[in-house]
């Protein structure tokens, strides 16, 4: 069951040509139709449509997924390794149904010490990789490859890899005797949850997956008889809201939902400088700015949207593809976030495989600043005179998003300060996410990135390089390309965390 409520929808209009163009494309969409988003974007769409079928499909994976549980039920620790849509969908389907899953979407050299810290004889890793080509993933199978052999353990029995069938990956896999599960080629990552990079991790965790599959087909066969459901919801993104769309899904019983949702909205409409950008917060009363929609799952909003959790995923994936349609965007590429990729590899490249000294421009305490502002509070005080009227800013923290998460209060301080949307993100996770939105949506940003030191260094077998200066160059490559857009860009590297949270939070309220 699908209920839409809100104060917003007495704002939605039936009867006009827009909403009309909307119905029309959601009856095209129902039939995969390739050319549903302009002439630029076809060929992709032809190989990217088959997340319309996932609901009933999916369940061809159904005696893979029960065969591949029984064979690992001896194992009680799941570790994830995948980025974007590969860690996201998972992550909020365990934590929705109460299931203990160590997501691994980051290179900081803690997090993934924490990882390390299992007890390995009763962990099961999961690699979760379309291509297989992710530096990330690469980086994290070869780190517990070796940390399973170091302890005499075979690793073909505690991990398994879910990819496209024909990828290099899968080939050199099985080559290997490793358990491979193939997912769909023709689905794209941020819509792959019901495929099988979501539910390989959820039947190892215990979940029923029928049921998941079962709650979508409802819910999609509820909004093909009634087009409104996913219209009303499109029309008002589309059309009754500004840039800026805050998610709050606090009290829904679906914690993490939010955060899937900013990346399949960020990373599909930001292009073309015209995207709609999710500000995901704990509650609204952090949201200190005007003409914002404010959509939730549950209680009060402008827009409530409240279903099962996988009727949620089908939904929304419903409404993106149809509000792309309304924004002429194509939502299945992702142009930026190969950019910013690139960056990074070039300076893997120059660095020669370890992360140089840098200088900073000013020093306090545990904060170097890298920037405008000889101490933290001018800098931050610079960095929020530079947001236009119109703008947000990105806070960018290449930290451990477990140890270091009371850090997530900077947002709330700095869109109060700013009187402006601030979003905040793990890096490197973010790059898959609000990332290709930084660069491809609306030119209006203002950058906070933040770094820090390690306590613990970790080798990548087979690689010149480690995880500190893996994370180094993805943080820079990533400010070396927000730079080269003229965008405002500030640093601050923390030389012991703790000290430099507490620091910048100290510096931030007092703005």
């Amino acid at each position: 069951m699908i209920k839409v409520s809100g104060t917003a929808v007495a704002k939605i209009d039936r009867s006009s040509p827009e909403y009309k163009a909307l119905l029309e494309a959601h009856a095209r969409l129902a039939k995969k139709d390739n050319t549903l988003w302009g002439k630029q974007a076809e060929a992709e769409a032809a190989i990217r449509l088959n997340w319309v079928d996932l609901p009933n499909d999916s369940r061809d994976l159904l005696p893979t997924l029960d065969a591949l549980a029984a064979k690992d039920r001896d194992k009680t620790s799941f570790v994830l390794c995948g980025m974007g849509g590969s860690s996201l969908g998972p992550e909020v389907i365990a934590t929705t149904h109460q299931k203990q899953l160590f997501v691994l979407d980051s290179t900081d050299p803690d997090h993934v010490q924490r990882a390390l810290k299992n007890d390995l004889a009763k962990t099961l890793v999961i690699i979760s990789s379309k291509s297989g080509t992710s530096i990330e993933t690469i980086s994290h199978r070869s780190i517990f490859e070796e940390a399973f052999r170091k302890q005499s353990l075979e690793p073909t029995a505690h991990m398994v890899f879910v990819t496209d069938p024909g990828s290099p990956l899968d080939q050199q896999l099985r080559e290997h005797g490793y358990s491979v599960v193939k997912a769909d080629p023709h689905v794209g990552g941020r819509f792959s949850v019901l495929s099988a990079f979501g539910l390989v991790p959820a039947s190892l965790l215990g979940i029923d997956v029928s049921v998941l599959l079962d709650e979508a087909n409802d819910a999609k066969e509820s909004f093909l008889l009634d087009p409104h459901l996913v219209c009303d919801i499109a029309f008002l993104l589309a059309y009754q809201s500004d840039q800026y769309i805050a998610f709050n899904d606090s009290g829904s019983g679906m914690p993490g939902l939010s955060d899937w949702i900013e990346q399949l909205i960020a990373e599909s409409t930001g292009k073309n400088q015209c995207g709609r950008l999710p500000i995901v917060v704990k509650n609204f009363k952090d949201v200190h700015f005007g003409n914002c929609l404010k959509v939730a799952f549950s209680g009060n909003a402008d827009l409530i949207v409240e279903a099962d959790l996988s009727a949620q995923f089908i939904l929304w994936e419903w409404v993106t593809s149809l509000l792309c349609f309304a924004l002429k965007v194509d939502p299945f590429n992702q142009p930026n976030v190969t950019e910013a990729k690139v960056a990074a590899s070039a300076l893997l490249s120059q660095w020669n495989g370890t992360k140089p000294v840098f200088t900073a421009d000013h020093v306090e305490a545990a904060v170097e600043i890298y920037g405008k502002g000889s101490s933290v509070k001018d800098a931050l005080n610079t960095l929020i005179a530079s947001v236009p009227t119109d703008g947000y800013i990105a806070v960018m923290a290449y930290l451990d998003r477990s140890n270091d998460s009371a850090l997530t209060e900077i947002q709330s301080i700095l869109s109060e300060k700013a009187n402006r949307p601030v979003t905040f993100g793990w890096g490197p996770r973010f790059l898959h996410s609000t990332g290709q939105f930084h660069k491809g949506g609306q030119q209006n940003g203002v950058f906070l990135q933040i770094t820090g030191s390690h306590q613990v260094e970790i080798k990548i077998p087979g690689a010149e390089f480690d995880l500190g200066t893996l994370i180094a160059a993805q943080a820079l490559g990533d400010a070396n390309v927000l730079t080269l857009r003229k965008y405002p860009l500030l640093r601050f590297n923390f030389t012991k965390r703790k000290e430099g949270i507490a620091a910048l939070l100290a510096s931030a309220k007092s703005l």
